[in-house]
């Protein structure tokens, strides 16, 4: 099998429980066991993904990701180092009671260093903060990268009540700013998309990902959130390649177009994603990488395993496959796999 000596795996997940987080909280909620009477995240909508995985029938069911589990992948799949995002955390987004968002975010990054990146130096944290409380969510990214050593932090694709462009968030851009952090727009919930009327899972995740990048990079580009925040760095993770270029024609069409509607932003939207800080995930087999690297630049895009997520078996066949394509340059491959998540994640070298 081909290897990639040294990869290095963007988008990781640890599948936190209710149960294990419960220590980690902070008071008054520390240790109360009747916090468990009910779900600490929202659902990411109406779906049971390991149930629909059982039915299914194809063996792909998700792991636990343990500590243990996570350094035997590193370990005999030489990956280099990884970064660790939260599975139930995803919906961080669809919390709506300010307090508990304060410390359920607080919990959970204190649980990600005291299980995972404090034993293990090859796993990275990407920090839940709470931005239905502003200063809160300032508060605790600093932290995080300051005294737990993370790399970043999560902003969520669904669930805000305003999406990221809006002017409120810009405290949490300027503090990532100065920190050197990076921010990722992780997809995952699908509730209030338009895919809320489909009963099977198959049609709802082969939009819904897409579809929450999209409507947020729009509200950040038009928004100014990259004309504000010039050294920003920002990453949409784990929706493929294959809506960029669509929605960047789009971008730039009603720009040239009505402009004068958006004043924050200063160019045509397509500059800014060739500016080199705007990161965009691709899937190993995504058909897309190669006009994506012509288009833009290919130092912009990153791989993942994704892993407890989809099986170890599954990485390993798909980068066998991505390192024999001949549509997609060698310098192409060693840049998405090796380069990239470095420029991605500077904090993971101080």
């Amino acid at each position: 099998m081909t290897k990639i000596e040294g990869f290095i795996d963007a988008d990781g997940h640890v599948v936190e429980s209710d149960a294990e987080l419960l220590q980690f909280l902070p008071k008054p909620f520390k240790d109360r066991e009747d916090l468990l009477a009910f779900p600490f995240f929202p659902t990411l909508d109406g779906f049971h993904r390991q149930a629909r995985r059982v039915a299914d029938g194809k063996g792909r069911y998700i792991a636990k990701g343990s500590l243990k589990e996570w350094q035997q992948f590193l370990d005999e799949d030489q990956i280099a180092w990884s970064v660790l995002y939260p599975t139930a955390g995803l919906t961080f987004g669809l919390v709506r009671d300010k307090d508990w968002a304060c410390a359920v975010a607080t919990g959970y990054n204190n649980y990600l260093y005291e299980t995972f990146t404090r034993p293990e130096k090859r796993l990275k944290g990407m920090a839940l903060i709470p931005l239905q409380s502003i200063p809160e969510a300032v508060k605790e990214l600093k932290r995080a990268v300051k005294e737990l050593g993370f790399v970043g932090a999560v902003l969520p694709a669904v669930g805000l009540r305003q999406p990221l462009g809006d002017e409120r968030y810009f405290p949490v851009y300027e503090t990532a700013q100065e920190l050197g952090a990076l921010l990722a727009v992780h997809a995952a919930p699908t509730q209030g998309i338009g895919v809320d009327s489909f009963d099977r899972l198959i049609e709802v995740r082969a939009l819904s990902h897409g579809f929450g990048q999209m409507i947020q990079m729009t509200s950040m580009v038009y928004n100014g959130v990259y004309d504000n925040f010039p050294k920003l760095k920002v990453a949409y993770a784990e929706a493929g390649c294959g809506w960029v270029p669509y929605l960047m024609e789009r971008l730039d069409m009603e720009y040239e177009h009505r402009n004068t509607q958006v004043p924050a932003c200063k160019k045509l939207p397509s500059e800014h994603l060739k500016s080199g800080r705007i990161f965009i995930h691709c899937e190993l087999e995504d058909r897309g990488i190669g006009t994506m690297a012509d288009m833009f630049r290919d130092d912009i895009l990153f791989c993942a395993t994704d892993f407890p997520h989809e099986p170890r078996s599954e990485f390993r066949e798909n980068v066998e496959r991505f390192m024999a394509r001949e549509d997609v340059r060698a310098e192409t491959k060693h840049k998405m796999c090796l380069e990239n998540p470095k420029r991605m994640y500077p904090l993971a070298f101080q």
